[in-house]
């Protein structure tokens, strides 16, 4: 897709939105099943099942999927391709590109070892490997234009009110 594509495939979103800001209310949805044989969840998702369990450092096998991982997964793809839209948007070639997460998490707070240990990651870092015909001022530009504008890393740095429900089976 080149700039005149996406912004005439953007252009009426954009006024639709401007117009009717409610349709701009976009849902996501995620829905897993637990396993009945083992501490697993199995995600449903665009493409398949995803089968996520304990982590080795929790006791699990480390045969079933991270939830850390699927995490930084989701901001590695998000930021890929919103990445990919500033830079068509700028008119920027991309030669070839890597986008990797990093982050850490304390095993400790996860199984309850030490109460003052964090659950839950606790550093995270982006990184994003670019070869391009931007010179760094404008390869500067389009990363901050993707941070600014990536959902999956902005929802991180500025988390949602998170509501928990018990529904009936």
């Amino acid at each position: 897709m080149n700039t005149d594509e996406l912004r005439a495939k953007q252009a009426p979103l954009k006024q639709q939105y401007r117009d009717n800001p409610a349709s701009a209310l976009i849902p996501a949805h995620a829905a897993g099943t637990l396993s009945l044989d083992d501490i697993a969840c199995t995600v449903h998702s665009w493409h398949g099942d995803t089968t996520a369990g304990l982590h080795k450092a929790g006791g699990g096998s480390g045969e079933l999927a991270c939830s850390a991982d699927m995490l930084l997964e989701a901001m590695v793809a998000c930021a890929g391709v919103t990445l990919r839209a500033v830079a068509t948007a700028m008119g920027v070639t991309i030669r070839s590109g890597k986008i990797v997460a990093d982050g850490v998490w304390d095993a400790r707070g996860t199984l309850a070892i030490d109460r003052a240990a964090p659950v839950g990651l606790t550093e995270v870092t982006l990184r994003f490997d670019i070869d391009s015909d931007a010179d760094q001022a404008k390869l500067e530009r389009m990363i901050q234009t993707t941070e600014r504008y990536c959902v999956i890393l902005q929802t991180l740095k500025t988390p949602p009110k998170l509501s928990v429900v018990i529904g009936a089976g």
